[in-house]
């Protein structure tokens, strides 16, 4: 099977997003199939990985995102001799998708992992809520509707989509993760960074944007350094808050005790969860969070706060905690977590039980399954003549 994996950013821009489509990509490739990636960006990027298809943008600042309407016409002839699409944005890939694939019949699949009603909330607060929330109306439905297979990957987020007017079938398959990278432990790894055994570890990783919330979980910890005089917080990542957040965390009681970690390279993530105790996430904007089940599968309990993604995946009282928006009630949990060794290791056992359910040959079955019910629906003469010359002629370049 000829894949095309549609995605308006890829590397090197690191996000949850583009560590899905990479590790996806590579289990559908040690399953037999062909996976191409279509993105914009710097067309003479040096990729780590092959058949990864940029065409031209303009680049958006510093975010990594680059602004297009078209692939250019390689790209676009490439795309076209797919044996099926599947989109992971809606607007600039997925207009895209509808544009060049509809017309010779290759199936389209859209999965959502983006809140992009709370996005919209958090990079354009000026902008009225009720004008991005009356876009996403209009576009999500029609849009949703045109495609041949609509996929959440979480409970939580496909009810925001019904909400949004979304109509038709949503089915649940969750992102997957290469859960034996979780699974390591390192003796070594508190003494690299000059922290002591008894020292209690509270680990974040994930972009540092407004939409994380990282202000709250930075205040709610400081009130807990000021009782438990071993507590470290960790948070590893990089993005446009970076900064800011630095300066708010140097205003805390206990600003020697906050420390930035920035970027890590993916390898190296395992060892560090697995010197923790604790996983702590304030987000309220999550659709699936990989960073929440690599927790899970490194055996940390796992707090957070009720809403759509974190509340799908933590089971409240079992693998964690899911806290109100009320920074006294986050400490509190925080706190009961710090002080009782026995509750972190069972958690931590029940979360590395749940997360096997999310193990990467797993999600990628489920998915290809969904696939070949697609392809059989589509049958291969009704694409027409223009289908098979292309696809002739693109595997012969290939």
């Amino acid at each position: 099977m000829r894949i095309g994996m549609m995605t308006d950013v890829y590397k090197p821009h690191v996000s949850g997003i583009t560590n899905f489509i990479s590790l996806n990509k590579e289990y559908l490739e040690k399953a037999g199939h062909e996976v191409f990636i279509f993105t914009f960006g710097d067309i003479d990027y040096p990729d780590d990985e092959a058949r990864v298809v940029r065409s031209p943008g303009l680049p958006l600042t510093d975010t990594g995102y680059y602004l297009s309407f078209r692939y250019s016409r390689r790209a676009k002839a490439l795309l076209q001799t797919m044996d099926l699409v599947h989109v992971q944005h809606p607007f600039l890939s997925g207009r895209l998708a509808l544009n060049y694939c509809r017309p010779l019949r290759i199936p389209i699949v859209f999965t959502n992992h983006t809140r992009y009603d709370l996005y919209a909330h958090a990079y354009l607060p000026l902008l009225p809520e009720e004008f991005s929330d009356t876009f996403l109306q209009s576009y999500m439905p029609a849009f949703c509707q045109a495609v041949d297979l609509v996929i959440s990957p979480s409970a939580g987020m496909g009810e925001v989509l019904k909400k949004l007017g979304v109509s038709c079938p949503i089915e649940i398959i969750p992102n997957g993760v290469e859960l034996e990278l979780y699974k390591t432990t390192c003796e070594d790894c508190r003494q690299d960074f000059g922290f002591k055994e008894e020292d209690i570890l509270l680990l974040y990783s994930g972009r540092l944007g407004p939409e994380k919330n990282l202000d709250f979980l930075i205040q709610a910890f400081s009130g807990v350094a000021e009782t438990l005089k071993n507590v470290h917080l960790l948070i590893v990542g990089g993005g446009p808050e970076e900064e800011d957040l630095k300066q708010l965390a140097a205003q805390t009681s206990a600003p020697g005790r906050i420390h930035f970690t920035g970027m890590l390279p993916y390898d190296k993530l395992p060892r560090t969860l697995s010197m923790c105790d604790i996983f702590v996430t304030a987000s309220v904007t999550e659709v699936h969070p990989l960073s929440v089940i690599e927790a899970m599968a490194s055996s940390l309990p796992v707090l957070g706060i009720h809403s759509v993604g974190v509340g799908d995946i933590v089971e409240d009282g079992v693998t964690g905690f899911l806290s109100s928006q009320d920074q006294a009630a986050f400490a509190a949990f925080l706190t009961l977590l710090c002080l009782d060794g026995g509750l972190r290791r069972r958690m931590g056992a029940n979360g590395r039980k749940v997360s096997a359910k999310y193990a990467i040959e797993h999600t990628t079955q489920v998915m290809l399954e969904r696939y070949d019910r697609l392809l059989s629906e589509f049958a291969p003469h009704r694409r027409g003549l223009s289908y098979h010359f292309r696809n002739l002629v693109e595997k012969l370049r290939t």
